[in-house]
């Protein structure tokens, strides 16, 4: 289906909602924009007040098919009216068939089901702690992370995150993390060594293909090339965090791809369900260590999430958007670059893969992403940061070059009446 297809005609804007009202019932713990989203079509959605915008943020990186894609909608009708949710002390075949094709389509060989990014870490984590144990027969195993790291928001995966702002009052953290720069390949190695000086600690190097929180930081090739041999030499789990890049993001349909290695573990949410909630742990066959009662999800796998996430694989798949991703991440960058020339003063670099790039602003700038993001969205475009100094554009895979060129015209708009 043509991606051209998918957007509808407005619909009639309802009463405007309050954000004083949400603000009176829903814990504050985030920094919400002043505009109130009420449906999607496509690329695009709209607010309490029909007024449209471009949606390059795609509920961060997760909107695979963007908004009401027709193959979705029938997903979920079809799902809901037949089975949505039993335990996973049955067999459940929606499952089944979604890790036959993860399987079929990735490095792995075994699939667990969870409902987040997170969770999919914490399974990760879990089975790497075991692995050591029980097979390396390490007492206090250490996971190796990077700084400006992120792996989500439950204590473990908080602790993973590289990145103090996050674990701010959380204290006590969990032990058996260390953390090291990322893409410097000398000081993993001399962390290595201090650890495991005495007896093998690490049991795990932990690392996002491309750091999308730290700052759409694409991983270096020769780097994880020389941690894939580290690991092969010293039994050391190799485990990739895909939950943002993953899923066709970047270009290929997992973001190790990129990087000419394969990972022993890797995890995926976020665009796996297309924003239906799922996530995702998967593994090769020899460290798939788990036994009936090591771990385990309510919801995770329910064969509504299942359904649907196998709609948006097959839908990836049958479309080609791995190529439209190519295509029109190089639209996007080139004409990221052509900004950057115009605004030398504001503008350091444009980096990423496929579509999900960030546009870095100087260190020397007071303009902070936010800045940005707040003048764009008055122009009808959507962005989110990725840290202070990043604008992050993360459209739907189904973006059309038309919409690119139209993003690009209201962010060039955006920083004009910024002054800059």
């Amino acid at each position: 289906m043509s991606p051209e297809t998918l957007v509808s005609p407005p619909i009639a804007a309802a009463s405007p909602y309050s954000p004083t009202e949400f603000d009176a019932y829903v814990i504050n713990s985030y920094a919400r924009f002043p505009i109130v989203l009420e449906r999607g079509a496509g690329c695009r959605v709209w607010d309490s007040e029909g007024r449209d915008y471009l949606d390059f943020v795609a509920g961060i990186a997760t909107c695979t098919l963007g908004h009401a894609h027709p193959a979705m909608v029938n997903a979920v009708n079809r799902q809901i009216q037949k089975l949505h949710h039993v335990s996973n002390l049955f067999y459940i075949p929606e499952q089944g068939d979604l890790a036959k094709w993860l399987v079929e389509h990735s490095c792995a060989d075994r699939v667990f089901f969870c409902n987040s990014g997170a969770e999919a870490n914490e399974g990760a984590i879990k089975l790497a702690r075991k692995y050591a144990h029980t097979v390396r027969g390490i007492a206090n195993p250490i996971v190796l992370t990077a700084h400006a790291s992120f792996h989500g928001r439950t204590l473990a995966t908080i602790t993973a995150t590289g990145q103090p702002k996050y674990q701010k009052n959380f204290d006590p953290l969990m032990p058996g993390f260390h953390y090291v720069p990322y893409n410097d390949i000398a000081a993993l190695e001399a962390a290595i060594a201090q650890l495991d000086a005495d007896q093998p600690q690490v049991a795990a190097i932990m690392l996002e293909a491309l750091q999308g929180e730290g700052g759409v930081r694409p991983g270096d090739r020769a780097y994880f090339q020389r941690i894939r041999e580290i690991c092969d030499e010293k039994g050391i789990l190799l485990i990739l965090d895909e939950v943002q890049v993953g899923m066709g993001r970047s270009g290929q349909l997992w973001g190790y791809e990129n990087l000419g290695i394969e990972p022993d573990i890797f995890t995926s949410a976020k665009g796996l369900g297309g924003g239906i909630p799922i996530g995702a742990m998967l593994c090769k066959s020899f460290c798939d260590i788990f036994q009936p009662g090591d771990h385990a999800s309510t919801f995770g796998g329910n064969p509504f999430a299942c359904g649907v996430a196998l709609t948006v694989c097959e839908t990836l798949e049958r479309d080609n958007l791995l190529q439209n991703v190519q295509e029109r991440g190089e639209q996007l960058r080139e004409g990221l670059r052509a900004i950057a020339q115009q605004y030398p003063a504001l503008v350091a670099e444009v980096r990423g893969w496929g579509l999900i790039n960030g546009l870095v602003l100087k260190e020397e700038t007071a303009t902070v992403s936010a800045d940005i993001v707040k003048a764009a969205i008055a122009q009808g475009l959507l962005l989110v940061p990725a840290g202070p100094k990043v604008v992050r554009f993360v459209p739907p895979l189904i973006v059309t070059a038309a919409e690119i060129e139209q993003a690009l015209g209201r962010l060039n708009q955006s920083l004009s009446n910024l002054s800059l």
